[in-house]
């Protein structure tokens, strides 16, 4: 087939992780981008030439000839964007978190199935060569029936986002739909097998007493089923960016981390071990794993769903179980109780 044909909304820093993802594969074309502010127009007008630049996403959306589009914007403005690409007919790859609601994730989702396009949401690490090889090893009875998972991150504060959106509380949601979103998600996906998660609990601080709502060490256990469980840690008040997964069952156990000066690092250290039985191995892993490098993998993932009908790696539904994660374990945070889905 010809080159998919990509826009992008949003060159913030991840913006233009994205936009060189989508430049290094070649069976993709970046034909437009729509950025915000005169600072970032500038920067994409450097780093992608090419590509025609709008500083309204509704004019390219009008203009321009396009496949799909990637949405790479504060989290406040998702929907909006969202509803505004899927209506012009183009396909979405939306990064997390879906959206603020439960009811936007809902019209979303019933909006691409009512236009027949592609929804699919960044959740990016299912495409990890490490945290992808655990879900892998679980499928295949590596550990056994599963048991219990931890999914822990020690990193610096959050950068504060074009106009500081990431630190205000009604345009971020909450600090649990930034990150640990991530982990709620593996956590569901590991386990997908037990069934999905039926209760949370979870407590959160604040390291700043000027800003309580700014909830910089979170934790939450995350109930299956079956009696097995997850347990989601992350502190802000750290420095670098280290993420921690172990997984027991009742024939083995699992651990990884990966580590970096940042999340957006090209030089991560990371490891596998896996236990079955009393033999404990080391899984080789050939592939540079980290966020950046996923990028590239979404791409790709979403040239196969246009070309291939290949399902994307996580879909509206999958985004939306995401949201609902982080929006119950907020209400147990505020509420001092265990909360039912």
């Amino acid at each position: 087939m010809d080159r998919v044909k990509f826009g992008l909304i949003g060159y913030g820093a991840w913006g233009g992780h994205h936009a060189r993802a989508i430049e290094e594969n070649p069976r993709a074309q970046l034909r437009a981008v729509a950025a915000r502010t005169n600072s970032t127009l500038e920067r994409a007008c450097n780093e992608v030439p090419s590509a025609a630049l709008y500083t309204d996403y509704h004019a390219m959306l009008a203009r321009e000839d396009l496949d799909a589009v990637v949405i790479v914007l504060p989290t406040d403005l998702h929907f909006e964007a969202s509803r505004a690409v899927l209506e012009s007919g183009r396909h979405l790859l939306l990064e997390k978190p879906m959206a603020l609601t439960l009811e936007h994730c809902d019209a979303l989702t019933a909006l691409a199935a009512e236009t027949g396009k592609i929804l699919a949401v960044g959740h990016e690490f299912r495409l990890s060569s490490l945290w992808g090889k655990i879900k892998q090893i679980i499928d295949e009875g590596g550990v056994g029936e599963p048991l219990y998972e931890l999914i822990e991150l020690w990193r610096r504060p959050y950068r504060l986002g074009a106009d500081g959106w990431r630190y205000d509380i009604n345009r971020v949601g909450n600090w649990i739909l930034e990150e640990p979103i991530h982990f709620f998600d593996l956590a569901r996906w590991y386990f997908q097998r037990l069934g999905d998660p039926v209760s949370v609990f979870a407590q959160a601080s604040a390291s700043r007493p000027d800003r309580p709502e700014l909830q910089d060490n979170f934790s939450a256990m995350l109930r299956f089923p079956s009696g097995a469980y997850a347990v989601i840690s992350q502190t802000l008040v750290g420095w670098e960016h280290h993420q921690v997964v172990k997984v027991t069952g009742r024939e083995g156990a699992l651990w990884a981390g990966w580590s970096g000066a940042m999340d957006r690092t090209f030089e991560p250290t990371f490891f596998l071990k896996h236990r079955r039985g009393d033999r404990v191995a080391d899984v080789p892993l050939t592939k540079v794993t980290g966020e950046v490098f996923e990028l590239r993998d979404q791409v790709e993932m979403m040239i196969r769903a246009i070309a291939d009908g290949t399902p994307p790696a996580a879909t509206g539904a999958d985004g939306r179980w995401s949201v609902a994660m982080c929006l119950k374990a907020q209400e147990s945070v505020d509420r001092g109780a265990e909360v039912k889905f």
